[in-house]
């Protein structure tokens, strides 16, 4: 009779982890979960309007420190400005999107995506997702003039390398070569 108990025991406990792992929420997050997230998050429009304002941004700082060049013409700057342009217009949104979604199911369960999509579908979760754009935007410009600073500096570090190196060079162009015996 112990035995029998003992059997039905192990029997329950082995069907309450086998039910317990079999919880929907713990699946792994399909190709339609994190569809129906990226949907929600209005991930298209957001990544379109971040490469606006990211494309805006750089392209300002392109355009000031090409400005900076000597012999620099504003037909120049313009052409530079234009290619800097169709260069961010071509970011393939689309192919970037195909290319995350694997990344959100190697991380995220169903469950997590669910409870996301729940958030994110909520009055707070959608003035979140309409606000980040800007808030992002304001986060490049409030970055902008550390990063032209580190850009001018890096610059300038290595166009002094590249001196020293042309000046090493030349003074051993200059010595004689040493004699072999």
């Amino acid at each position: 009779m112990k035995r029998i108990a003992l059997a039905l025991c192990a029997f329950f406990l082995f069907s309450i982890v086998s039910f317990a792992q079999q919880d929907p929420s713990d699946a792994p997050a399909s190709k339609e979960d994190v569809q129906r997230y990226l949907d929600v998050m209005h991930v298209q429009k957001m990544m379109n309007d971040t490469v606006a304002v990211m494309s805006k941004q750089m392209r300002q700082i392109f355009h000031d420190q090409l400005a900076k060049q000597p012999n620099m013409t504003p037909d120049i700057l313009a052409r530079a400005d234009k290619m800097m342009e169709d260069e961010m217009k071509a970011i393939p949104v689309d192919d970037l999107l195909q290319a995350i979604a694997p990344i959100y199911q190697k991380y995220l369960t169903k469950g997590d995506i669910d409870a996301l999509v729940a958030f994110y579908s909520t009055p707070r979760g959608q003035k979140l997702i309409a606000e980040t754009p800007a808030m992002m935007g304001d986060a490049m410009q409030a970055a902008s003039g550390v990063m032209k600073s580190m850009m001018t500096s890096s610059m300038q570090r290595v166009q002094d390398e590249v001196a020293q190196m042309q000046k090493e060079n030349q003074d051993s162009a200059k010595k004689p070569a040493p004699v072999q015996n």
